[in-house]
């Protein structure tokens, strides 16, 4: 989950300045070594995951553009596991 932990942390960082709640999912990725998405996933609060569900599909869709399959695939994974 490493890897997708840093596209997650560098996606939700593009929002700190403008959602305050993004830089709570910031500090749960930068405190927290998830074993899994699952176990991220889990943590997250109903909000937290509202929020990663509305900016995940644009981030997916950029990395597919960008032809960064494995990027797009784990990004894929988080999104699909929100609900």
């Amino acid at each position: 989950m490493e890897k997708t932990q840093a596209y997650l942390r560098e996606i939700v960082s593009n929002y700190t300045e403008t959602y305050p709640l993004s830089k709570k999912i910031y500090q749960r990725l930068e405190e927290g070594n998830y074993p899994s998405e699952g176990h991220f996933v889990r943590d997250l609060t109903a909000e937290e995951a509202e929020f990663l569900n509305k900016i995940l599909p644009e981030a997916i869709e950029y990395a597919k553009n960008e032809l960064d399959e494995t990027r797009a695939r784990q990004l894929n994974e988080v999104y699909e596991l929100l609900y």
